[in-house]
């Protein structure tokens, strides 16, 4: 529990409006506001401390401040809140505040001085940007065709009509430049082209694929395929006790990254002459389909992160 890495470690809880901050490790608290006056204090608190800053994913309130620690050269890392919170449950906390968020960030820090991810490169956070929002309009574009068609099997469907035609072609017109904009960002930076090429390379991984393994997986190809399947929340997780041999699942993970691939496997599955040769072994074993496609979807990240890792394009390999 006291094996730290860093001189000082600083846990931060952070809120719309306030920072929390624990100290490591000597204990000191104290409270900053979440504004640029705040962020500066923190820098030279860190400075001083020659510390490791530490925080959990917060949703987006914590990227200002995860920006204006990484320009002032302050080693900084993001955590996943259910480590945090499996972190408490093991140390029997079960008190919650601000504070004590902040202290348990710190700790769990010290006792897992390799887990967290550093800020993504500037490029990697606009990409991440346009393919959130570009997911959010597809997403409302489902909902949108899901109520007209429930209009049109009410026989309502004249009432709304050219409303929802000029939703519909705004919705389209917005998605189409946003993928604009996405290959423009890809084909300005010659690595994130030459990744994209190669991640394209392998049949089943298109364009969003590609740019959602790019955006929300910047470890690939600087990770281990299982540790690319667990990060996708793709890896197999026993239930095993003595005896007993439970039924494997998967969970965790990063969902929305997890989603494009289940989508990219369906493809694969059928147009990928390797997967598609495993998905029919599996079939033929009398696996579940969402057993077969889970397992083609790890496949496909797990030979995604060993192209990236070799900067070789697909070959078609043995499966």
């Amino acid at each position: 529990m006291n094996r730290m890495s860093h001189p000082s470690i600083i846990g931060i809880d952070v809120s719309r409006d306030w920072l929390d901050i624990h100290c490591l490790p000597d204990s000191h608290r104290l409270r900053v506001p979440n504004t640029t006056e705040g962020h500066e204090r923190l820098t030279g608190i860190a400075r001083d401390r020659h510390a490791l800053v530490c925080f959990e994913a917060t949703g987006g309130q914590e990227w200002q401040l995860w920006a204006a620690l990484d320009l002032a050269g302050i080693q900084t890392r993001q955590l996943p809140p259910a480590q945090i919170k499996a972190f408490a449950a093991s140390r029997g906390t079960r008190a919650k505040t601000d504070r004590i968020d902040a202290e348990l960030i710190a700790r769990f820090m010290a006792f897992r001085p390799e887990a967290g991810r550093s800020l993504p490169h500037e490029k990697l956070r606009l990409l991440r940007a346009l393919t959130s929002r570009r997911g959010q309009l597809v997403e409302t574009r489902k909902r949108l065709l899901a109520q007209i068609n429930a209009h049109d099997r009410l026989g309502t469907a004249d009432m709304f009509a050219n409303m929802d035609g000029e939703f519909r072609e705004l919705l389209d017109r917005q998605i189409t430049e946003l993928e604009s904009r996405i290959e423009q960002t890809i084909a300005a930076d010659a690595t994130l082209e030459e990744t994209a090429a190669i991640l394209r390379s392998v049949p089943g991984i298109g364009p969003v694929t590609s740019t959602m393994l790019i955006a929300e997986m910047p470890e690939l190809g600087q990770i281990t395929g299982e540790q690319a399947a667990a990060l996708t929340g793709l890896a197999p997780i026993a239930h095993d006790s003595g005896a007993l041999r439970g039924r494997r699942a998967i969970g965790g993970g990063r969902r929305l990254l997890r989603h494009v691939l289940f989508q990219a496997a369906l493809v694969a599955a059928h147009h990928n002459t390797v997967l598609k040769a495993f998905a029919n072994r599996l079939r033929k074993a009398g696996k579940p389909h969402k057993v077969i496609i889970t397992a083609v979807a790890r496949k496909l990240v797990t030979i995604a992160n060993a192209l990236c890792k070799s900067r070789q394009y697909w070959t078609s390999p043995a499966a």
